[in-house]
């Protein structure tokens, strides 16, 4: 990793704010978007840029804010990414985020939250948290191909679990589905299960299919030599070079996550998601809504 003062660490505007402490990763999955070219990256993905100003610069733009909201992080670079045992960026930012009153809704594919759940539960009480955990392979074999160094998909249901324990609401991203990998209903009806029994509010997905863009792509059809002899070829007869690369089961699989989520009463469509993760109800409104259900 290498350090770097950032300019600023905020960005968006209105009722979200989004924040991304480092640049890169370590989880080493195999579809990761964040290694499209048109990220102009200048350093190795896995040589991780840290923005090692970015509390302070945090701090400055929080308390000259009048207006709370949520702020957001992990769209880009996990935020609970190896280094961040060793650096604690992401703990200083949240504990910023608590001092000031604001709302979080973290992103992760990484049990390493569970260090900060103290620190999570608290700003739950006085504003509102929400975790996003992503999950896209129940079976734990595949998992540790497609996602090679970060926890498998039951310790972050077991996550979630914990989660749910202390009242924290979560999202779950079924996001990305690989057609000729993951793509089966067994995949998805367990993975969708388990998020019924951890009771996650919603779970997010695109359409059963993934995307991939210059640089992504290289990597991907590279991880699919090593692991899944000839399937690369599969997909360029498929799929040529689109960007979107839907599953051929995306409508069953569709509709399969449809009727799951509305017989148990949980968000799928993913403006609804986005809704809830945006919103930041006044205090006496957040006791009422966390209170009921969790």
């Amino acid at each position: 990793m290498h350090f770097v003062d950032a300019k600023g660490i905020l960005n968006g505007s209105g009722g979200r704010l989004g924040m991304n402490i480092y640049r890169g990763c370590t989880h080493g999955c195999i579809y990761c978007d964040s290694r499209s070219r048109c990220y102009q990256f200048t350093h190795a993905f896995e040589d991780i840029e840290v923005k090692r100003n970015a509390p302070e610069l945090l701090e400055k733009a929080l308390k000259s804010k009048r207006k709370k909201c949520m702020i957001g992080t992990g769209a880009m670079s996990d935020p609970y990414m190896h280094c961040e045992e060793q650096l604690g960026l992401t703990r200083k930012c949240l504990e910023i985020i608590e001092k000031y009153g604001f709302g979080v809704a973290l992103q992760t594919k990484s049990d390493r939250i569970l260090h900060d759940i103290d620190l999570l539960e608290e700003i739950n009480r006085k504003a509102k948290c929400v975790v996003q955990m992503t999950l896209t392979t129940y079976d734990d074999d595949l998992c540790s191909i497609l996602e090679p160094n970060v926890c498998n998909t039951k310790r972050r249901i077991e996550v979630l679990h914990k989660m749910k324990e202390r009242g924290i609401p979560t999202i779950a991203w079924l996001t990305p589905i690989l057609p000729f990998i993951n793509d089966t209903e067994d995949n998805v009806r367990s993975i969708l299960n388990a998020c019924v029994d951890a009771g996650v509010r919603g779970v997010i997905d695109f359409g059963m299919g993934l995307t991939l863009r210059d640089g992504d792509r290289e990597y991907f059809y590279d991880a699919l030599d090593r692991h899944f002899p000839g399937l690369k070829d599969r997909y360029i007869r498929t799929y040529g070079y689109a960007y979107e690369i839907p599953s051929p089961n995306s409508r069953e699989l569709t509709a399969l996550l449809r009727d799951i989520c509305r017989s148990s009463g949980l968000m799928y469509k993913p403006e609804d998601c986005f809704a809830f993760m945006n919103d930041l109800p006044e205090k006496n409104d957040q006791i009422s809504i966390f209170d009921m259900g969790v």
